[in-house]
């Protein structure tokens, strides 16, 4: 291979690493359907959390890569809608009646939390639906799938998303040392899948953020006005 031929497919790569993130969210978020329609519960929720890790890389990638584009946006948003809407909704489905409407209305909750995704450079309105994916995927893990848990986690998490408070933008991986030691740690905790302190640090991590947004994950921007 020539020089010529290296350098296209190295500009390729750096154009397309943070768009080829968006898609493997995707594709869990597509495994973690398959899963849920096969009765394999812990294998769906897993997937779920295994993108949501994915989610918190891609826009990070992108920017240290200065591959921003059209494309991985609307890539983004798609991976986010399959991950974050479809697969973590199928976790509440029962034959139930209540359970398919309650599933209806979360998609619908992350449809709209998409639509109305950043009020500014640093802020977010509406809890981003990676974070009600990852308290319902952990809880549903420790609870051994409890629905009237779920139910109440699943109301709780469409009223936060909804609801349009601003919440900071949550660059993990281009922050403080301690926040990219949390992602590394929940990496780590991927291959400790089959243990329930795995679940617990999901659990923390995702809670933490909902309860402590401005404390613990805000940048030093202001809150506009």
């Amino acid at each position: 291979m020539d020089q010529a031929a290296r350098q296209q497919l190295k500009e390729f790569a750096r154009k397309n690493a943070a768009n080829a993130l968006s898609v493997a969210n995707m594709l869990m978020g597509m495994a973690s359907i398959l899963s849920s329609l096969n009765g394999r519960h812990h294998a769906a929720c897993w997937l779920v959390l295994i993108g949501y890790l994915l989610d918190l890389a891609d826009g990070a990638v992108a920017r240290q890569l200065n591959a921003c584009s059209a494309l991985g946006a609307k890539l983004d948003d798609f991976a986010d809608f399959t991950t974050f809407g479809i697969a973590t909704s199928l976790l509440l489905r029962t034959p139930d009646l209540f359970d398919n409407i309650l599933c209806m209305c979360y998609v619908l909750s992350v449809f709209v939390r998409l639509c109305f995704f950043s009020s500014g450079r640093f802020w977010y309105r509406g809890l981003p639906c990676i974070y009600s994916s990852a308290i319902l995927s952990s809880a549903s893990l420790l609870s051994g799938g409890s629905m009237a848990l779920l139910r109440v986690l699943a109301m709780a998490m469409i009223i936060f998303m909804i609801r349009q408070t601003f919440y900071p933008h949550d660059r993990v991986l281009e922050s403080q040392a301690w926040k990219k030691v949390v992602y590394a740690g929940g990496v780590v905790m991927v291959f400790c899948s089959s243990f329930p302190p795995a679940c617990v640090y999901y659990l923390l991590w995702s809670v933490s953020y909902v309860l402590f947004p401005t404390s613990l994950w805000s940048s030093k921007s202001r809150l506009p006005p």
